[in-house]
């Protein structure tokens, strides 16, 4: 959907015929790719016309629907990209940065100077420590539910671990996957920067992730409690 939609853009932007190969190049995918994307795109109704050799144009009138927001939530959103651009693994940040830019393309004319002259900052304080691993894979496998086999490495001291991993939280400066440790049968908490490699398993997690999380939660607010005490 990010491609399509960033297909859209280019052509919107275009005063004349876009010619697959300049697609290919600017969004890093296959020539083959792009003829099936503007398929796609011409299946949903989005008026491109044009053919291959020629180039292709998006017909006058299109528009894509006003995101309706308030000046507030624009603001949230706002300082939402700028923590993540910040504080979130490589992917993440980037996916933050062209956030802000489909929303800029899609909220009214009347909103845009909110964007443009927000007062709302987030300060860079810290620099976030960066992650030797693929999170984006690593967050893919989350959400298929696969069991992952670590390598986690700690002080020079190095273990191989298979984890369930059901949440990653992100703070400030580094980033904390909660997983039950088959090797320790309990949940463990593994920092990011100090995963040196990992396998996503073909095993699926034999717990749903709402019960792992249901049941993390319940230890930590019994280990909270008692540290309070």
């Amino acid at each position: 959907m990010n491609r399509l939609f960033s297909i859209i853009q280019v052509l919107r932007a275009a005063k004349k015929p876009v010619k697959a190969k300049e697609l290919s190049e600017k969004l890093e995918v296959s020539v083959r790719t792009i003829y099936r994307d503007i398929a796609e795109l011409q299946m949903q109704n989005v008026p491109i016309v044009g053919e291959a050799g020629i180039g292709y144009m998006l017909k006058g009138g299109f528009e894509i629907l006003p995101l309706m927001l308030t000046p507030e939530e624009l603001e949230a959103a706002l300082l939402g990209t700028q923590w993540v651009a910040r504080s979130g693994d490589k992917s993440l940040a980037k996916s933050a940065s062209t956030l802000i830019t489909k929303i800029n393309a899609v909220i009214p004319e009347h909103l845009r100077h909110v964007l443009l002259k927000s007062p709302v900052v987030i300060p860079s304080t810290t620099e976030a420590v960066a992650d030797t691993i693929n999170m984006s894979d690593f967050r893919t496998a989350i959400r298929d539910q696969k069991k992952i086999a670590i390598v986690y490495s700690v002080g020079g001291n190095r273990s191989e671990r298979v984890i369930w991993p059901f949440i990653i939280g992100y703070f400030e400066t580094v980033r904390v996957v909660a997983a039950w440790c088959e090797q320790r049968n309990a949940f463990r908490h593994f920092r990011t920067d100090r995963i040196e490699s990992f396998e996503i398993l073909a095993e699926i997690v034999p717990k749903p992730i709402e019960q792992l999380k249901a049941e993390w939660w319940e230890i930590e607010k019994i280990r909270t409690n008692h540290n309070q005490a």
